[in-house]
C-alpha cells in the first residue's frame, strides 16, 4: 500500500522547549531559571516546525510528574524530595495519568484547557501529536486529583500484605519499610530563609511502608542510587519472584491492564494521535495486544511508537500492535560509531538487513532525550558529523525518522544543568534554558552563521523524504556490495518511484571523496532502470549534471566532506 507520507517526528522537551528565559543556575529552582509554557508554543513556533518537513510533535513531559516544586496551593498535593530527582523531576516518575504539568502552564487552573489548544494549534499547522506513555512504573507518590468520576486510583484497592496479586497494581515487600540509605541525595540548595520560618527545615525522612517494588525490576526494599528509586513498578500479571523465576498470571485480565488501557483511551479522546510508550519490553506483549485492539477499535488512526531495545523482541511487539518500534540496538548504534570513526560505513548494510522484513515498521533517529547530542564531547564534537546519518536515516527507507529539538542547530548538551550533570545530553531533571533553542525559536537574529545553514541542511534532507515520491514510497536499493571502495567512509544507494530516480551517496569523512559508484546490472532489472544517459540535479546544492546510466561503467561523483549529493536524475 502507497503511504500519504513519511512519519518525521520531533520530538520537543516541552519545558524546556518554550522556555524563553536567559538564567541557567545550577539546580536552580523554576522561579531562578523559569520554564517553558503551552502558550509560547504558538502558531509561528509551529509553522517553523512544520516548515521543516515534520508531520508529527511528540511532547514530551506534559503529563504531571513528580517535581520538588510546590504546587499545594492549587490542590496538586506536594512531592517528597527523596523520591524526586532533579529539582525539576523526572517526566517518567508520573504523579496523576489524567493530570497535566502545572510547570507549562500560565494559569495552573486551567493548565488541560492550556494543552487542549496546543493540540488545537497542532492540528491546525498540519501536524499530529504524540504523547508518553509511561505504562512500567509511576511516581513514588502516585496519586490521582484529576481522575474521571468513578476510576479507582492506582493501588487504592491493593492488599499490601501479598507480595503479588493480579488484584493488586503494584508489587510490596513483606513487611518491610523501604530504605533508601545506599542513596545519597543530589545537593539542591535550599533558598535563603529566616531561622524561624519552617520552609528552612529539611522535611523528615520520606517513608514507605510496606516498600513497593522499584520501577527498574528492584523488588526488595533497599534500591541502590543508580536504580529507578524514584518510581514504583506496575504490576501487569507477571510474578517475578515465584518459585520458577517468573510466572504469568493474565486469565482473569489483571486489574492493571483496565486501568492502564482506560488511560490511554483518555487521552485519545483528548485528541493526541499517537503514544510513544516508554520502555514497552519491560510490560507483557500481551497487555499490548489487548490495550491497542481496544483503543484501535475505538480510534483506527492512533498509533504506537514502542520503546524496545531487545531486537529478539521486535516482531512480538509489532505483532502486539506497535506500528514503529525505536532501532536503537541496530541503526543508531551502527550510524553513531560510523560518524565516530569505529565501523565502516559498509556495516549500515547489515543493519537495516536484520530488520528487512520488518522495515517500514523501524523508526530511525540520532539524537532524543537519552542519547547524547551529536555536537557533544561525549559524541562527535561537531554538529556537521552528523549530516551523512541525517542523509542515511531520513532517505534510505520509507520508514520514520525522528530528529530532537535542538538537533537541527547543533545543541551540544555541554551544560551541567544540576542533577543531570556535564554528561553530553540535555537535562531532563533540571530547570533550565536550551539557549539554541531560545535563539532558534525566539530570537532568530542571535542565531550563528554555522547553525542557520545546519538548520537549512535539515530543512532540505527533511523535506525531501516526504516531497520526492521516491523517498515517501519508492523501492530502495544498496549499492554497496559492488562498491568496496566506498566500505569505509562512504555509503550509497538507489530510491526509485515510477519514472523518478535518485542516487545518493552520504559521504562519512572529513575530506572531500572523488568517487566512482558502480551500479549493477541486477540493479536495473529490480529497479526496471533503462541504460542511457540523464541529466540531474543535486537536491542538496541544485548543482547540474549529466552523466550516464550504465552496468558496465560507473558514475563519477564529487561528494563534499561531512555531507552527501542527493542526485535526481531525469533519464
Amino acid at each position: 500500500m502507497v503511504q500519504s507520507s513519511k512519519l518525521i517526528v520531533y520530538q520537543m522537551f516541552t519545558r524546556l522547549f518554550s522556555n524563553k528565559g536567559k538564567a541557567c543556575k545550577p539546580y536552580g529552582s523554576i522561579e531562578d531559571n523559569g520554564s517553558g509554557k503551552f502558550n509560547d508554543i504558538d502558531d509561528a513556533t509551529l509553522r517553523r516546525i512544520r516548515e521543516m518537513g515534520v508531520t508529527h510533535v511528540w511532547f514530551t513531559g506534559v503529563i504531571r510528574h513528580a517535581s520538588q516544586t510546590d504546587y499545594s496551593a492549587y490542590g496538586i498535593p506536594a512531592q517528597h524530595p527523596d523520591v524526586v530527582k532533579g529539582r525539576a523531576g523526572s517526566p517518567y516518575a508520573i504523579t496523576d495519568y489524567y493530570d497535566v504539568d502545572p510547570d507549562l502552564a500560565v494559569d495552573v487552573n486551567n493548565r488541560m484547557a492550556e494543552l487542549e489548544a496546543l493540540i488545537e494549534r497542532t492540528h491546525r499547522a498540519g501536524m499530529k501529536v504524540i504523547v508518553d506513555f509511561v505504562p512500567n512504573h509511576v511516581a513514588r507518590q502516585y496519586h490521582s486529583i484529576c481522575k474521571p468520576e468513578g476510576v479507582k486510583d492506582l493501588g487504592e484497592n491493593d492488599d499490601t500484605n501479598m507480595h503479588f496479586s493480579t488484584r493488586n497494581n503494584f508489587y510490596y515487600c513483606w513487611g518491610q519499610p523501604l530504605d533508601l540509605s545506599d542513596i545519597s541525595p543530589a545537593p539542591c540548595p535550599l533558598p535563603p530563609a529566616p531561622e524561624t520560618a519552617p520552609s528552612s527545615l529539611p522535611p523528615a525522612p520520606y517513608t514507605e511502608h510496606p516498600a513497593k517494588a522499584t520501577g527498574n525490576d528492584q523488588f526488595s526494599c533497599k534500591p541502590g542510587k543508580n536504580d529507578w528509586y524514584e518510581t514504583v513498578k506496575l504490576n501487569y500479571g507477571i510474578d517475578y519472584c515465584d518459585a520458577g523465576g517468573r510466572s504469568e498470571h493474565f486469565n482473569p485480565i489483571p486489574d492493571t491492564w483496565s486501568k492502564m488501557t482506560d488511560i490511554l483511551l483518555f487521552w485519545a479522546q483528548k485528541g493526541v494521535d499517537g503514544f510513544r510508550c516508554d520502555m514497552a519490553e519491560m510490560v507483557p506483549s500481551a497487555f499490548w495486544h489487548w490495550a491497542t485492539d481496544k483503543v484501535k477499535y475505538i480510534y483506527h488512526d492512533k498509533i504506537f511508537i514502542g520503546e524496545v531495545y531487545d531486537p529478539s523482541q521486535y516482531r512480538n511487539y509489532i505483532a502486539a500492535g506497535f506500528d514503529y518500534l525505536y532501532d536503537k540496538v541496530g541503526m543508531y548504534d551502527c550510524i553513531r560509531d560510523v560518524i565516530c570513526g569505529h565501523r565502516r560505513a559498509a556495516d549500515i548494510t547489515a543493519q537495516w538487513q536484520k530488520t528487512d522484513d520488518i522495515r517500514d515498521h523501524m523508526l530511525y533517529f540520532l539524537e532524543n532525550h537519552d542519547e547524547q547530542r551529536i555536537a557533544s564531547d561525549f559524541f562527535a564534537g561537531n554538529a556537521q558529523k552528523g549530516i551523512p546519518g541525517l542523509i542515511v536515516s531520513a532517505l534510505l527507507m520509507n520508514n520514520p525518522l525522528m530528529v530532537y529539538a535542538g538537533q537541527e542547530f547543533g545543541e551540544q548538551g555541554m551544560d551541567a544543568e544540576g542533577f543531570s550533570g556535564r554528561d553530553g545530553r540535555t537535562t531532563i531533571f533540571d530547570y533550565w534554558t536550551v539557549d539554541t533553542l531560545r535563539r532558534g525559536y525566539y530570537d532568530r537574529r542571535r542565531l550563528k552563521k554555522e547553525e542557520r545553514q545546519l538548520c537549512d541542511t535539515y530543512q532540505k534532507i527533511m523535506r525531501m523524504a516526504n516531497d520526492e515520491n521516491a523517498f515517501r514510497e519508492g523501492v530502495s536499493f544498496d549499492l554497496m556490495y559492488v562498491n568496496p571502495q566506498l566500505a569505509d567512509r562512504q555509503f550509497a544507494f538507489l530510491r526509485k518511484a515510477g519514472t523518478e530516480v535518485m542516487l545518493v551517496v552520504a559521504n562519512f569523512d572529513d575530506k572531500a571523496a572523488d568517487v566512482d559508484v558502480n551500479i549493477p546490472s541486477h540493479a536495473f532489472d529490480y529497479l526496471q532502470l533503462p541504460e542511457r544517459s540523464f541529466s540531474a540535479t543535486d537536491l542538496l546544492t541544485g548543482e547540474k549534471t549529466t552523466g550516464a546510466l550504465s552496468a558496465s561503467a560507473p558514475v563519477h561523483l564529487m561528494v563534499p566532506a561531512l555531507g552527501g549529493v542527493v542526485l535526481k536524475l531525469k533519464l
